[in-house]
């Protein structure tokens, strides 16, 4: 355990989760194993970016980050994500939405079934 980094000093449980229980949110990385999800290889792709998911839980690490566990609704896994890694689906700012406005209905039935 000696070997855990913190990227920064940004402290995000002082403020309020970003995303919420149920959230619907798409992938933003690959993600592969570090060693933390068991019966896959260290380096196996866990999660494809634009993969969609719900967020079942909410916890944290290091006193510092949340981890946000989403299921993935293609593999059925459950997987711990950190924000960054995360794009809401639900909760898409007026901006984006008046961007996407074309294809809003898509948008809104992604993930769904």
């Amino acid at each position: 355990m000696g070997d855990i980094k913190r990227e920064d000093d940004a402290v995000e449980i002082a403020e309020a989760p970003r995303f919420a229980y149920g959230e619907r949110v798409a992938c933003r990385t690959v993600v592969r194993n570090d060693g933390t999800f068991p019966g896959k290889d260290i380096g196996a792709v866990l999660v494809q970016r634009g993969d969609i998911g719900y967020v079942r839980a909410i916890g944290t690490f290091l006193q510092q980050y949340y981890i946000y566990t989403v299921e993935w609704v293609g593999s059925g896994q459950q997987v711990g994500m950190r924000a960054k890694e995360l794009c809401t689906l639900d909760a898409l700012p007026p901006e984006v939405l008046e961007r996407f406005s074309d294809r809003l209905e898509d948008l809104r039935s992604l993930g769904r079934a």
